[in-house]
């Protein structure tokens, strides 16, 4: 009895694996003109495109996916190419293997290679601001349809500042990122607001503290910034 109960466990073990696929981590897709980085991290995922080359911004799109039979259904947040699909499904055909992901539409057929699975980084997640350190103390910030998120894989991250609602889009930055006691730099990559900031790299002091991430240190023009950040998950956007 023993031995047949081992034999479905493992069945089904099989068939759950099959059907859930791991797209978590950070995929890499197009050449150095129009490099695509995508990070997927829990039911959320970003991407920005740029140009390596002369490190120009191209658009970024993201918000949450989900997986139906073999189909991948995004529903956009932002998207600053087709401000129209924010707030609706799009949805592909996908095949995982190995560390290379395919997407295929009538329009497309774009084959993405893994950087990361999610780790080493101690902050993989989806996060949204919720609090900034001013002389005042705290001040808490509840999100809601404006959004600011900073979303993580093992070795990559991308922030995105946006709104739902009016599909307002206020800019993004990303890069490759490493946490070293206590330490989160940020090299950027690409920075829609300005691309003269690409190339450089980020410090900050950071800590988990009751499941929050607290970021401290200059931006990129020089200011000092404190912030918190709490994983979307928690909030429940």
């Amino acid at each position: 009895m023993k031995k047949y109960l081992l034999i479905i466990l493992i069945a089904c073990y099989q068939l759950a694996t099959a059907q859930s696929p791991n797209l978590t981590g950070a995929w890499q897709s197009g050449s150095d003109e129009n490099r695509i980085v995508v990070i997927v991290a829990g039911d959320y995922f970003s991407a920005a495109i740029y140009n390596k080359k002369d490190n120009s911004y191209l658009g970024a799109f993201g918000g949450s996916w989900r997986i139906e039979k073999n189909q991948f259904i995004e529903v956009h947040e932002f998207n600053t190419m087709h401000p129209e699909w924010i707030g609706t499904e799009q949805k592909s055909e996908f095949a995982l293997k190995g560390d290379k992901l395919t997407f295929k539409t009538k329009e497309r057929n774009e084959t993405f290679i893994r950087l990361d699975d999610g780790k080493p980084g101690a902050l993989a997640g989806a996060w949204l601001i919720t609090g900034r350190v001013t002389e005042k103390g705290l001040q808490k910030m509840t999100p809601g349809a404006r959004r600011t998120m900073k979303i993580l894989s093992g070795t990559r991250f991308q922030w995105i500042a946006y709104n739902v609602e009016t599909k307002e889009f206020f800019g993004t930055g990303g890069g490759a990122y490493t946490t070293v006691d206590g330490k989160y730099t940020e090299n950027i990559e690409v920075f829609s607001r300005d691309n003269s900031r690409v190339g450089a790299s980020l410090e900050f002091n950071f800590s988990i503290e009751d499941g929050d991430w607290h970021h401290s240190g200059k931006s990129s023009k020089g200011d000092p910034i404190n912030e918190v950040w709490t994983k979307r998950e928690k909030i429940g956007l």
